[in-house]
């Protein structure tokens, strides 16, 4: 048996965060669209849409997917074990199960980091710090364009924005957001490159 690599509170801490994200992740499904409370919803033909998206809660729920999808990647690759199924629940147990194996690998610092980075950014979508500044901006993803996309990550419907927009011009409406968010994704990654 070999040495963990991180401190025994360290250890602690990280099986902690492990078992707080599923209900975390559940959590944040609440805040990716608020639910009005009106009980009658009447719209009007040609009357604006009343849809809002919070972007961070999106973006947390895909990263938290992303990561720990990598990280049991790790653990199937260095272990021969089956893969969990693609669910929170299932990613966390099947991570908290390895977790001493994990502790004992060269990438335990940044493992124990990017779990914790991942709990952080749930409790930030779930109850926003005041004052944070929460506006991510991306490149743009029309060929050619040096534009930047901005779009708040708090209710983007507060302001009456339905737009996503791209400092160039270019604007999406808030449902195609899911399919822009990978050309986004790719983009980042490109240039990063």
């Amino acid at each position: 048996m070999t040495e963990t690599l991180l401190g025994a509170s360290r250890v602690r801490q990280l099986e902690d965060n492990l078992r707080a994200l599923p209900g975390l992740y559940q959590e944040s499904l609440h805040h990716v669209a608020p639910i009005s409370r009106r009980t009658h919803h009447t719209r009007v033909s040609g009357s604006r849409s009343t849809e809002r998206l919070n972007m961070s809660a999106l973006d947390a729920r895909h990263n938290i997917l992303a990561v720990l999808e990598s990280w049991s990647s790790f653990v199937v690759d260095g272990l021969g074990q089956a893969a969990p199924t693609r669910s929170v629940p299932d990613l966390t147990r099947f991570l908290l199960r390895n977790a001493e194996w994990l502790t004992e690998q060269p990438p335990a610092p940044d493992f124990a980091d990017e779990i914790d980075g991942l709990r952080r950014e749930l409790l930030r979508t779930i109850d926003p710090e005041r004052g944070e500044p929460r506006a991510p901006v991306w490149e743009c993803v029309v060929a050619d364009c040096a534009g930047k996309i901005s779009a708040p990550s708090q209710s983007v419907g507060t302001t009456g924005a339905t737009r996503i927009r791209c400092s160039s011009g270019h604007a999406w409406d808030m449902h195609e957001w899911i399919t822009l968010r990978p050309l986004v994704e790719r983009r980042r990654k490109a240039v990063g490159t």
